[in-house]
């Protein structure tokens, strides 16, 4: 089963962190602080987790997309 990915846009992102103190699970930090994403489909255990940092992220850099089209 596919779910939503978890997205992150580079030239917005200013490297503040949160996403990766929000959610361990998906999101480590780079040397810079910036944030590697796994490509993997969000488990369905953390979405609303996933979904609640998203909105959370004060660059709006964050996003949730649907894995069969990206």
């Amino acid at each position: 089963m596919t779910g939503p990915v978890l997205l992150v846009d580079p030239i917005a992102c200013d490297g503040r962190g949160l996403c990766a103190e929000m959610l361990p699970e998906l999101i480590t930090l780079d040397d810079w602080g910036f944030p590697v994403i796994s490509a993997m489909a969000v488990p369905a255990r953390l979405r609303a987790d996933a979904l609640v940092t998203v909105r959370a992220c004060p660059k709006l850099a964050l996003r949730l997309a649907d894995s069969r089209r990206e």
